[in-house]
C-alpha cells in the first residue's frame, strides 16, 4: 500500500487552513505542517519537504509567490498549488513564472482539490494554471495617465505633472478606455486593477 501524499498548508487564516486540513484528510492526504507565512512555508520546505505545498497567494512575512519561487529554487521536489481568492490574470502569470503548478480558487470542491493535486503529481510535466485572458496592450504612458488618475489627479493637474496639454492626456486617456473596454474613468481604473495592470 502506497503512503499518503504529504502536504504542507500556508494561510494565514487559522479557520480556512483548519477546514482544508480535515477536507485533505478525509480524501487521503497526510497534512504534515501549517504555516502562517510564505517564509515559515519556505523553511518547512527546505528542511522537511512534503511532496505538496499548498500556499495562499497573499500573506504576511512574504507573499505565496515569492514563497513558491522560493521553494521551487530549492531544487527539492516539492510541488506547490496556489490557494486563493484572487484570479488576476497578472497573478496567474505571476505563479506561472514562479513555478507553480497549480492555482485554484480557494471555493475548489474537495474531491475537485484532490482529483487536481493527484493529476499533478501524475504528470510532473504539465501545470493546473488557468489560461490568463490576454491584458490589454497599454503603452507606458497610457498608464502613467492611469496611475495618476487612480491618485485623485484630474486632467489638468496630470497635464501639469506630464508636461502635456490637456488635449493629449485626454487622447491617452482614451486610447486606454478603448484597451479595456470602458467608457468611463472609474470602469478603467475598475477593470485596470481587476487584471492587475495597476
Amino acid at each position: 500500500m502506497s503512503s499518503p501524499v504529504r502536504v504542507l498548508i500556508a494561510d494565514d487564516h487559522p479557520l480556512f487552513r483548519l477546514g482544508l486540513k480535515f477536507a485533505l484528510q478525509a480524501q487521503g492526504f497526510e497534512v504534515v505542517a501549517e504555516a502562517e507565512t510564505g517564509s515559515q512555508a519556505v523553511e518547512y520546505c527546505r528542511h522537511n519537504p512534503p511532496d505538496v505545498a499548498i500556499l495562499d497567494v497573499r500573506m504576511p512575512d512574504g507573499d505565496g509567490i515569492l514563497a513558491c519561487q522560493q521553494i521551487v529554487e530549492l531544487g527539492l521536489s516539492v510541488v506547490v498549488v496556489m490557494m486563493t481568492t484572487f484570479q488576476e490574470p497578472a497573478l496567474i502569470e505571476a505563479a506561472r513564472r514562479a513555478g507553480a503548478k497549480g492555482y485554484l480558487s480557494k471555493e475548489t470542491d474537495p474531491a475537485e482539490l484532490a482529483r487536481v493535486i493527484r493529476q499533478i503529481l501524475a504528470t510532473p510535466d504539465q501545470d493546473w494554471l488557468p489560461t490568463p485572458q490576454a491584458l490589454p496592450k497599454l503603452t507606458p504612458r497610457e498608464l502613467c495617465v492611469l496611475q495618476l488618475m487612480k491618485e485623485g489627479l484630474a486632467n489638468k493637474q496630470i497635464a501639469r505633472r506630464l508636461g502635456l496639454s490637456i488635449e493629449t492626456v485626454k487622447e491617452y486617456a482614451s486610447a486606454a478606455y478603448r484597451k479595456l473596454d470602458a467608457t468611463d474613468r472609474v470602469t478603467a481604473l475598475l477593470k485596470a486593477q481587476q487584471l492587475g495592470i495597476l
